[in-house]
């Protein structure tokens, strides 16, 4: 199945113990081919960005990101995109670069109404 992540606007609505994203964490996708980009901010984020692949329904990204406290983070992360409902949600798996660790995001598309 073919997913076009362009212009969509995401959240975190689950992230493990020694993540950083929150509900309050906004994600802006765009998408053109198999590239596949994001900025991201909220909750503990100041700012943040991704980018990274798409091929069917599995993503590969790499991600840097400043925390409101000014702590520098990255890693990288594979990820699966799935279809509930007409909405969309990313499972994401992170390993981080920047300290010990990995864990798993769950994004969900959010309503813009």
């Amino acid at each position: 199945m073919e997913h076009n992540l362009d212009g969509l606007r995401m959240n975190a609505t689950s992230t493990s113990a020694n993540g950083v994203v929150n509900a309050e964490t906004v994600f802006e996708f765009h998408q053109q081919g198999d590239a596949v980009w994001a900025s991201y901010a909220g909750g503990f984020i100041q700012y943040g960005f991704l980018v990274g692949t798409i091929e069917g329904n599995a993503l590969r990204f790499k991600y840097c990101q400043r925390q409101n406290d000014g702590v520098l983070d990255g890693g990288s992360s594979v990820g699966e995109v799935q279809r509930n409902d007409g909405r969309t949600r990313i499972i994401e798996r992170f390993d981080w670069a920047s300290r010990e660790g990995g864990g798993e995001n769950i994004f969900e598309e959010i309503d813009d109404a």
